[in-house]
């Protein structure tokens, strides 16, 4: 498994290596000994999470307060999205910054998203079953989140507002300069 940094720390990109031959392929798409070898994170996750979606539709921009933050892996089993990962870390130096990768059954590649980050994608192909381990367990009441289409954070999702699939909760988060962090 290969590491690729991204310019938000802590937040990077794991590269998988795919082994293939006539018969199809394989790949180890986790292992917590490997990980914390290339890391240097000793990561517990505890809770796995599955969704399936069609294309335009955009999950996000969630996160959780407190003591139930959660560190996120992050891969696409079926399909494609823009992953994105959103710094709200007030004392980082890339605090309001983000990552935009795309993840997909293709590329395989998966983007670990340290506690302090609040995530979302869109799906960019016709349907995507997403999947992601988390370090820490759904809390609702520590759940915030904030609005996909924040000014201030300026995220360049591929699609026009007018052509997502937001669902209403999603629909009504705070601005990024609102949200409580």
């Amino acid at each position: 498994m290969n590491i690729v940094y991204t310019h938000l720390e802590g937040c990077f990109i794991l590269e998988p290596k795919i082994i293939k031959d006539d018969r199809g392929y394989f790949y180890e798409s986790y292992n917590k000994n490997t990980f914390k070898r290339i890391t240097g994170l000793d990561i517990n996750f505890v809770q796995d999470n599955q969704s399936f979606s069609t294309k335009g539709v955009l999950r996000g921009l969630h996160y959780q307060i407190g003591d139930a933050a959660q560190a996120k892996l992050v891969r696409v089993i079926q399909g494609a999205v823009l992953d994105v990962a959103v710094d709200i870390r007030k004392d980082s130096a890339t605090f309001g910054q983000y990552v935009a990768i795309e993840l997909s059954n293709d590329n395989k590649k998966q983007l670990f998203i340290p506690r302090g980050f609040a995530h979302g994608f869109v799906v960019i192909s016709d349907e995507a079953e997403f999947a992601y381990k988390c370090d820490n367990f759904y809390s609702k009441e520590h759940e915030r989140g904030i609005i996909y289409n924040d000014g201030q954070l300026a995220i360049s999702w591929p699609f026009k507002n007018d052509e997502l699939l937001v669902s209403e909760k999603d629909s009504i988060l705070p601005a990024f300069k609102d949200a409580e962090l």
